[in-house]
């Protein structure tokens, strides 16, 4: 099983199972910050190799990079 980028676009990081954290193990995912005014969900709105990777991505998007949290995804074990 290979997971694209676009099977985790959308969805929350906490509902990537094992054999997802495992393929993705070592990439970057953008979230939006949370903020009263806004109340974003926790979703995954773009995934990279690196933060400027996801930052470009979320540009490409008409989005503030500025706006969103970069996190490594890590191994389920």
């Amino acid at each position: 099983m290979t997971v694209s980028a676009s099977a985790v676009i959308g969805r929350s990081p906490e509902t990537l199972n094992i054999q997802e954290r495992r393929e993705l193990a070592g990439r970057w995912i953008a979230i939006e910050i949370y903020s009263p005014a806004t109340l974003p969900l926790r979703l995954i709105s773009a995934i990279g190799d690196s933060p400027e990777t996801c930052a470009a991505i979320l540009q490409g998007q008409g989005l503030d990079p500025a706006k969103f949290e970069f996190s490594l995804i890590k191994p389920a074990f």
